[in-house]
C-alpha cells in the first residue's frame, strides 16, 4: 500500500474514533468506524473502489497482527498468570499480608506509585504488572479501579521517557543521534530529561493526588462509589471471585518475581548481552525485542507457578490447565481494541497523517524562541490523534532539527528544549488516547472499563499539559532557564490542582444544598 496525501481528510479517521468513543462509550465499533472511514478515503484517493477499502482494511489488520504477534502472545500469557495466581489463593493472601504492612489508603496508593517508578524497563510490562501485583492491596482499603489505572497508566510512558535504561530509550537514542549534534545515543537522551516537564509534572502529580487524596473531576465521582464498595471492576474482565485455598503470599509473589527475571534476562538476551561480541548491559536493553522478551517471560512464570502449585496440591493439573484457558479469554476484550488501535495507527501511515502535521508545522512562520511550546502543542495533538508516542516523535524530531540548527551557534540550548519538548508532547497522547495502546492495557492491568479510565485520566492529563506550556513558555522568557522552566510548570501544576479541586469541591456542595432544598 502506497501512502497517499488526502490533505486534511489524514487527521479525521483518529478524531472519528476518539470522538465516538468518548459519547458513546463503545471503544470497538467507535474505531472499527475510525479505520473505514480512513481507508474508504484511502480507497477514493487511490482509485481502488469499495472492495479496494475492503481490502486495504484487513490487509492493514492481518499486518499489525503480525507485527505484533509477541505482545498478543504475552497477554494471553499475562492473562494465564493472573487467573493462576487468584485461583492458588496467592493474591487474596497477598492482600491480607499487605493489610498489616499498609495502614490507609493513601499509604496503598504511595506504594503503587512507587512500584510503578521501579518497573521503569518497558511500559507494557509496567502496566500489566504493577494492576497483577496491587490490585488486592488496593482492594483492600477501596481504591477506584480508575484510580488505580490512573497511576499505572502515568508511571509507565512517563517513566520510561526519562529512564535512560529501558526500551524507550534505545528509540529515542536512535532517533536523536541522526542529528549529528550528540556525542552518543544515551547522551542524546539524557539530556532531554531536566526539560522533559510532562513526565516529570505527571510523575508529581501522581505522588502528590496519593499522598494528599486531592481529587476533581469524573474520578471524584468514581473513588466516591469505592468508598460505598463499587469499585467500578470491569465486568468483562478478569473473574475476581475469592478462591478458597491454602495459598500463601509467595504463591503470588514468586510468579511475578519470576516474571521480572525471566523478561529481563529475555531482554538482555536478545539485545546480545550474552552474545560475546562485547555489547555493553544497557546497549543490550537498547538492542533487545522486547515484545518477544516479555512473552518469553511469561511463559517462563507459568513454568514457575506450575513447579510451585501442582507438587504441594495447591490445585490439580485439571484445573491449572483450565486456568490457562480461562486467562487467555480474560485478555479477549483487551486483544480486540489494541490490534483496533494498531490498524487505525497503520490507517494513519497511509494517509500520510503525521506528515501533513508536520508539514504545518515546518511551514509555519513564528519566533525560534516559542519553538519548544509550539511542538509540545502540537506533539500532544498528533500523539493523541494516532495514539502512538514512537510515531509521533520519529515524525518530528526530524523537523525540529532543522528548524532549530540555524539556531545552534547562538542559542545552543534550543535544540535540547524543543527535543524534549518533542518527547514529553508524544508521551501525553501514549499517556491518555483511547487508542493508546498503553492507556488499554493500563485498563486491563488495573481491571477498569476501558472507557472509565479515559474519562477520569483526561482532565489530570490535561492539568499536566496546560502547565507544561506555561513552562515552555517562561522558558522562552528566560533564555531557556532550567530552575525557571522547571519551577514555573511546578508551581503551575500546583496551583490548578487546588483551583480544580475547590471548584468541584462547591459543585458538590451546591449539589447537595440543591438536593437538601428538594
Amino acid at each position: 500500500m502506497d501512502p497517499v496525501n488526502v490533505g486534511f481528510l489524514s487527521i479525521l479517521p483518529p478524531i472519528i474514533a476518539i470522538v465516538l468513543a468518548l459519547i458513546t462509550k463503545e471503544v470497538i465499533s467507535s474505531l472499527m468506524i475510525g479505520i473505514f472511514f480512513g481507508t474508504f478515503t484511502y480507497a477514493i484517493a487511490s482509485h481502488t473502489g469499495f472492495m479496494g477499502a475492503i481490502q486495504t482494511t484487513f490487509d492493514l489488520m492481518s499486518s499489525k497482527i503480525g507485527d505484533n504477534a509477541m505482545m498478543l502472545i504475552f497477554l494471553s500469557l499475562l492473562g494465564v498468570i493472573v487467573v493462576l495466581t487468584m485461583t492458588s489463593g496467592g493474591s487474596e493472601a497477598y492482600g491480607t499480608w499487605a493489610a498489616t504492612k499498609i495502614k490507609n489508603k493513601k499509604q496503598a496508593l504511595v506504594a503503587t506509585s512507587v512500584l510503578g517508578i521501579l518497573i521503569f524497563v518497558d511500559d507494557y510490562f509496567n502496566c500489566l504488572t504493577v494492576g497483577t501485583v496491587m490490585k488486592p492491596l488496593t482492594d483492600e482499603y477501596k481504591v477506584a479501579r480508575a484510580k488505580l489505572a490512573y497511576i499505572i497508566d502515568s508511571t509507565a510512558a512517563p517513566v520510561c521517557i526519562i529512564a535512560p535504561i529501558s526500551s524507550w530509550a534505545a528509540a529515542v537514542g536512535a532517533t536523536l543521534a541522526g542529528a549529528h549534534i550528540f556525542k552518543s545515543d544515551i547522551m542524546a537522551f539524557v539530556s532531554t530529561i531536566p526539560f522533559n516537564l510532562y513526565a516529570i509534572l505527571t510523575i508529581l502529580m501522581v505522588f502528590t493526588l496519593s499522598a494528599t487524596g486531592i481529587s476533581y473531576g469524573p474520578m471524584r465521582k468514581f473513588e466516591k462509589m469505592a468508598d460505598q464498595g463499587d469499585l467500578g471492576i470491569n465486568p468483562e474482565g478478569v473473574s475476581e471471585e475469592a478462591v478458597e485455598t491454602n495459598g500463601k503470599v509467595m504463591d503470588l509473589v514468586i510468579p511475578i518475581v519470576a516474571l521480572i527475571v525471566f523478561s529481563v534476562l529475555a531482554m538482555l538476551y536478545t539485545g546480545g548481552y550474552f552474545s560475546g561480541k562485547g555489547i555493553g548491559f544497557m546497549a543490550a536493553f537498547g538492542n533487545c525485542n522486547s515484545s518477544a522478551s516479555l512473552a518469553w517471560g511469561g511463559f517462563g512464570a507459568i513454568i514457575v507457578a506450575m513447579l510451585l502449585y501442582l507438587p504441594r496440591k495447591i490445585m490439580g493439573f485439571t484445573t491449572f490447565m483450565s486456568c490457562v484457558g480461562d486467562g487467555v479469554k480474560t485478555m479477549v476484550p483487551a486483544i480486540l481494541i489494541l490490534i483496533m488501535a494498531w490498524t487505525i495507527s497503520g490507517v494513519c501511515t497511509i494517509l500520510k497523517t503525521g506528515v501533513y502535521i508536520g508539514g504545518l508545522v515546518q511551514a509555519s512562520h513564528f519566533p525560534l524562541v516559542f519553538v519548544p511550546v509550539i511542538i509540545f502543542i502540537v506533539a500532544a495533538f498528533l500523539s493523541f490523534s494516532t495514539g502512538t508516542s514512537w510515531g509521533t516523535f520519529g515524525i518530528l524530531i526530524p523537523i525540529v532539527v532543522i528548524i532549530c540548527k540555524s539556531a545552534l551557534v547562538t542559542n545552543p540550548s534550543l535544540m535540547v528544549v524543543t527535543l524534549a519538548a518533542t518527547l514529553g508532547g508524544s508521551v501525553f497522547g501514549d499517556h491518555c488516547s483511547p487508542i493508546s495502546d498503553t492507556t488499554i492495557l493500563s485498563s486491563t492491568g488495573a481491571n477498569c472499563p476501558h472507557i472509565d479510565h479515559v474519562s477520569t485520566q483526561l482532565p489530570y492529563a490535561l492539568t499536566v499539559a496546560v502547565s507544561c506550556v506555561v513552562g515552555y513558555f517562561v522558558s522562552a522568557a528566560t533564555h531557556f532557564s532550567l530552575i525557571a522552566t522547571l519551577l514555573s510548570g511546578i508551581v503551575t501544576l500546583y496551583l490548578l490542582m487546588f483551583i480544580l479541586s475547590k471548584i468541584w469541591d462547591k459543585k458538590e456542595a451546591d449539589e447537595a444544598a440543591s438536593e437538601t432544598e428538594a
